[in-house]
């Protein structure tokens, strides 16, 4: 027997998500990464002089010593070196390596099949549109925690 819970917008969410993170370490295990690891890698790559950790777990959304814990075990595979800022222990910038470079390229390989596979079947307009209601869902949930409206929206350009 079904529980009523599996008829609610919330357990189809939650269904899929975990279905989409157990499918990405999946992907990205063939690269020697685990969840949330791509992340960091993702972040750094966009930005050319690195990161403080600091603006790492703002962007991550995770307290400081989660991000702290990640980039400990990213720099402990040679993938991202950590510096102190001008001399100053208490501020540290991460950077990639060559080869957190090369990985940070692969995740996006991995993110690009695992959009197509979890997308297979289903058009760019209904794509967009899934992307926008998650989005407000979110903002509605963000709300309830006091989150800025807006805080999580990322531009929707396809």
């Amino acid at each position: 027997m079904k529980s009523p819970y599996a008829k609610t917008v919330g357990y189809e969410l939650l269904h899929a998500a975990r279905l989409h993170r157990a499918r990405s370490a999946q992907l990205l295990q063939e690269l020697g990464l685990f969840p949330g690891q791509e992340q960091v890698l993702t972040l750094l790559a966009a930005q050319e002089s690195g990161r403080t950790m600091g603006d790492l777990a703002a962007e991550l959304r995770v307290r400081p010593p989660t991000a702290s814990k990640t980039v400990a075990r990213l720099a402990a595979q040679g993938l991202v070196e950590r510096r102190a800022v001008d001399g100053d222990g208490r501020v540290v910038r991460v950077e990639l390596t060559e080869e957190g470079r090369r990985r940070a390229e692969a995740v996006e390989g991995v993110w690009g099949a695992l959009e197509k596979e979890a997308c297979d079947g289903v058009d760019g307009k209904d794509r967009k549109r899934i992307r926008k209601l998650l989005r407000k869902v979110g903002s509605n949930l963000g709300a309830q925690l006091g989150a800025a409206p807006g805080e999580d929206e990322p531009d929707d350009e396809d």
